[in-house]
């Protein structure tokens, strides 16, 4: 019987000083980097990797597990690039891993999402514009049929225009700072 409370004794301190070399980053944590480089969606692929550091540090039940500036990696997961026209571009991130005391923990979380700007107010600022011109040409050089014809030629040319210059990135910038919540519990080692 005493040897048996003695292994029972024994098993419940190694457990003990186990689970106390072993710490977890619950799944819902909040962490918040900056961004290294830039990652824009016309030139970024999915599974590309990019280097971030911690912005605050990383704390879990009052105990700090990583400083601020400790490293962070992450991953591109989602890319659309720009329409000429229409269909801003898109790019989405996610954290794979933290630093804590010199070794990289892999980490799971929510995207970070970026959207290029709508093409809607460009484009019709240089589709109209191109139509104003052309109505205003059309109508000096050959009254009202002139600008009719005018508008026409004049609302293509914007319409190129918007084409050539149309395309509108999502752009995440170095230095960008954005936050995330882990979707798994992670464990320390």
């Amino acid at each position: 019987m005493l040897r048996k409370s003695v292994k029972t004794i024994a098993l419940m301190a190694a457990l003990a000083v186990a689970a106390m070399g072993a710490t977890t980053i619950p799944s819902g944590t909040r962490v918040t980097v900056r961004t290294s480089s830039q990652l824009s969606s016309g030139t970024a692929k999915v599974g590309q990797k990019f280097d971030a550091n911690l912005t605050h540090d990383l704390v879990v039940n009052g105990k700090t597990l990583a400083k601020s500036g400790a490293p962070v990696k992450g991953k591109v997961t989602f890319v659309k690039t720009s329409g000429r026209l229409h269909e801003p571009g898109e790019i989405s991130v996610r954290l794979t891993s933290v630093q804590i005391g010199g070794k990289l923990t892999p980490i799971s979380t929510n995207a970070f999402r970026a959207k290029g700007k709508s093409h809607t107010k460009s484009n019709a600022t240089k589709i109209g514009g191109g139509a104003a011109a052309g109505a205003l040409i059309g109508g000096l050089a050959g009254g009202g049929k002139g600008a009719l014809i005018g508008t026409a030629a004049g609302a293509g040319a914007g319409t190129g225009v918007a084409a050539a210059t149309g395309k509108e990135e999502a752009v995440i910038h170095a230095e960008t700072a954005f936050t995330v919540s882990t979707t798994q519990t992670a464990t320390v080692k």
